[in-house]
């Protein structure tokens, strides 16, 4: 996994991805992961991009995706 840089405080800890798929691993532990199927292609589009830049990854899944992820889980 990517540690995810940002300069603001973000629930995002650290993401990776592959051609059609995005994992995410918030700060509470969880990991997220988003396909082309859940939540969408331009989603995912959009994740993948500002996980690389670093800034608004956080805000764009609470505002555009909430639950619409295709699986969580927790490694405890």
């Amino acid at each position: 996994m990517h540690k995810y840089h940002s300069d603001h405080d973000s629930g995002v800890v650290a993401y990776s991805f592959k051609k059609n798929s995005i994992v995410v691993l918030f700060h509470e532990g969880w990991y997220y992961l988003y396909d082309d199927d859940k939540p969408g292609a331009q989603h995912l589009k959009n994740m993948i991009a500002l996980a690389k830049k670093g800034a608004g990854h956080s805000t764009y899944i609470s505002q555009h995706v909430r639950e619409n992820y295709q699986r969580k889980w927790r490694e405890d």
